[in-house]
């Protein structure tokens, strides 16, 4: 078992029945607070690795940050709409897919090519999904909300 699997057994333990109620209690709603909190604390990671050199912080983070991913896709799981696997699935194609210059034989990596290739393979992804673009100026003023909201519960 690797360390990724006994994880996502720890987090479907935690939402297990006879888990923790906190965790059995969340959604994918309730999560968004602490999701981009932990996307913060994240950045503070980077900003600390930047600036002292020490990476601990970061490591600590990046888990915390991961854990969101996955509640989430054990949540999605629960609730029958995909799971950890269809998550690691869809970015591994989308990665292989937007970069033709690594994966294929089109462009060459750093060229201007690869970038041309990688907004026009985005492009076509996104036909039919134009739609979704229209929920992110709501989605922004929210994650702005949420980050007001957790400076003021870290006394910021």
């Amino acid at each position: 078992m690797t360390k990724f699997e006994e994880f996502e057994e720890v987090i479907a333990r935690l939402r297990a029945p006879d888990g923790c109620p906190w965790d059995r209690a969340q959604t994918h709603m309730s999560l968004k607070k602490t999701c981009i909190e932990e996307a913060a604390e994240v950045i503070c990671g980077i900003n600390i690795l930047d600036q002292t050199g020490d990476a601990e912080n970061l490591k600590e983070e990046l888990g915390d940050l991961l854990m969101q991913v996955v509640i989430h896709a054990q949540i999605a799981k629960e609730e029958g709409l995909f799971t950890m696997d269809d998550v690691i699935q869809s970015i591994t194609d989308k990665m292989i897919r937007r970069h033709p210059h690594v994966f294929g034989s089109a462009g060459t990596p750093g060229t201007d090519g690869a970038q041309t290739d990688w907004d026009e393979i985005k492009r076509r992804e996104k036909q039919g999904k134009e739609w979704t673009e229209s929920y992110l100026p709501e989605a922004f003023e929210e994650a702005k909300e949420l980050i007001e909201t957790a400076k003021k519960r870290k006394g910021f």
